[in-house]
């Protein structure tokens, strides 16, 4: 049908192309040679508020979390609390086998219990029995001491006689010794102790040992005899006590060194009997008869020796006693003086300083009694429960985990973004999960230190909510908005109406007066004017004038060009512009 019609009006058609194609032509050339016309959009100067933030992201966490852990050890007898339990301060967790501890507890609170019954009766006064039992025990020990002077007096007496008993026969003994040793029974020219070494000193030289001893012994005795007795004539029952105990000591002494030198000169006779019969030769009759007269010696020398011996701790026990008994009569006295007089200060003191201890030491009881309870230190939920009824636990045990109802919010801020947050500033949060959810909040913590990660420091910041929302969990994504400043009353402009240029800044404004109206896509016929201004702060989208401008003045914010059917947004602010405090 088409090439139809076009064959039929051929030169209809024909005509409608031309016109076409020339009406394209002058269309073309009137718009390509159209000047580009430049509009602007408007900005009026006002006041208002500016409000300043930074943007963070981070998780939901709760403000506490604890794992509750006990201080002792033992098998678990109570345990009362499941997951998702909430749980007030103080509430009993679970509780520990506490055997010992409870008897500890039982044992200081009678030991209190019997410090303040002894304070009780320190403050009683005496009674009549208690008084004369310390009376008759005084009395007991005078008694005593009384009796232990009478004794040894009559110890003196006993002493004295039992010298004078030694001295009937020390001058026999001493004087036979003498002839046994030194007389001549076998030869009037060679005494015996010269005989008995002569004969032996042939089979065995150690006989001259024997002889010396023998002899030194004798020197001793005999000269220890002789000065003791010069110190008995001189001495007699009327001498002081200490004379007549000295010359108790020294016939001690002297009894014992005439008894070495019997003894020594019994081994030498002994010796030379012995070597004899060894050889199978009979030693001299005589030598049988000195020894016989030193065994009898032996015997009346040790009789004397216990008996003086008995005399000189006679004396020293008796002493003693008196000694004793006047201790004991000093502390008796004593005692009583205080007992009637009541108790003093400081033994009041004293008594309630032990009270002090005794109160102490049930208080630590208790202390480590508790340490088998474990308890909730604050309000929250069982997070988890570990252990069972039964189960054996330490200090390292953990038997349940608790979380506080309360939740924060944990984000991550740069270095520059966390130099401008303080503690105490508001804050709006949105979640990811609950996208219909703002809540408010307020930073409650700030990282002092901070951490690095390749090379970049991070600050965790902690934000309080406001309000607590049970559909928000542990753990979910939230991201915040933290109010750093804000400034109420001040002049505003868009940032991009602010240029900076000669380090100063500046605002650009029309030339011609432009109704308040019509600030929108405006074409300006005057030249267009520049305004120097003092900034302050700005946040995303206002920055505040302290001078330069006015409100209700308006500014050039954006520059539009339009050119035929396209048109192109200019930014007026360039590349030079610097937002204060970026």
């Amino acid at each position: 049908m088409i090439p139809l019609f076009i064959k039929s009006h051929r030169i209809i058609f024909g005509l409608i192309v031309i016109v076409v194609v020339i009406a394209g032509y002058y269309g073309y050339q009137k718009l390509a040679a159209a000047p580009a016309e430049t509009r602007y959009s408007l900005a009026i100067v006002e006041k208002g508020a500016l409000i300043s933030s930074v943007s963070g992201s981070g998780q939901v966490a709760v403000s506490n979390q604890v794992e509750l852990k006990p201080r002792a050890s033992g098998d678990i007898i109570y345990l009362n609390v499941k997951q998702g339990q909430k749980v007030n301060t103080g509430a009993l967790i679970a509780r520990i086998n506490a055997k010992e501890a409870l008897k500890s507890v039982r044992d200081a609170e009678a030991g209190l219990a019997s410090a303040e019954l002894s304070m009780a009766k320190l403050k009683q006064p005496t009674d009549a029995l208690t008084v004369m039992q310390a009376e008759n025990t005084l009395e007991s020990a005078k008694e005593s001491k009384s009796s232990a002077e009478t004794e040894l007096l009559k110890d003196y007496e006993d002493g004295f006689t039992t010298v004078s008993d030694a001295f009937l026969e020390l001058p026999t003994i001493v004087s036979g010794l003498d002839t046994v040793l030194n007389g001549n029974a076998f030869s009037s020219t060679q005494a015996n102790l010269n005989y008995y070494s002569d004969a032996i000193y042939g089979y065995d030289t150690a006989i001259l040992s024997y002889k010396n001893d023998a002899a030194d012994a004798f020197a001793l005795a005999d000269k220890a005899y002789e000065k003791n007795f010069s110190d008995y004539k001189t001495t007699n029952r009327s001498s002081d006590t200490a004379t007549v105990e000295a010359l108790i000591d020294e016939t001690y002494t002297t009894s014992k060194v005439i008894s070495e030198a019997i003894k020594s000169a019994n081994n030498f006779i002994q010796f030379y009997k012995d070597k004899l019969i060894e050889r199978k030769l009979s030693p001299a009759g005589t030598a049988d008869t000195h020894l016989s007269t030193l065994n009898g010696y032996t015997g009346k020398i040790n009789s004397h020796l216990s008996a003086l011996l008995s005399a000189k701790n006679a004396i020293i026990n008796d002493r003693q006693t008196i000694i004793n008994s006047t201790r004991t009569i000093d502390e008796k006295t004593q005692s009583l003086a205080e007992m009637k007089a009541g108790a003093d200060d400081l033994d009041i003191e004293a008594q309630q300083l032990s009270i002090k201890q005794k109160q102490n030491a049930l208080q630590d009881a208790k202390e480590k009694l508790a340490d088998y309870s474990v308890r909730a230190p604050f309000t929250g939920i069982i997070a988890s429960v570990d252990v069972a009824k039964g189960d054996t636990v330490s200090s390292g045990t953990t038997i349940a985990t608790i979380i506080t109802e309360q939740k924060i919010a944990e984000i991550s801020l740069n270095e520059v973004d966390a130099a401008k947050v303080k503690v105490g500033q508001k804050a709006t949060l949105t979640f990811d999960a609950l996208d219909e959810l703002t809540l408010t909040g307020e930073v409650i913590y700030i990282d002092a230190l901070g951490a690095i990660s390749q090379g970049v420091v991070s600050y965790t910041v902690k934000i309080n909510f406001d309000t607590q929302d049970d559909r928000i969990k542990p753990n979910m994504s939230v991201s915040t908005a933290i109010i750093t400043e804000t400034k109420t009353d001040v002049l505003l402009v868009p940032n991009a109406a602010v240029k900076f240029a000669n380090d100063s800044y500046y605002v650009e404004m029309p030339g011609e007066t432009i109704s308040e109206k019509g600030v929108a896509n405006v074409v300006l016929t005057a030249p267009i004017e520049q305004h120097s201004v003092e900034i302050g702060s700005a946040n995303d989208s206002l920055t505040e004038i302290i001078s330069g401008l006015s409100a209700g003045e308006i500014v050039i914010s954006r520059v539009i060009t339009a050119g035929g059917s396209a048109a192109k947004q200019t930014n007026s602010q360039g590349n030079n512009f610097r937002m204060p405090g970026f």
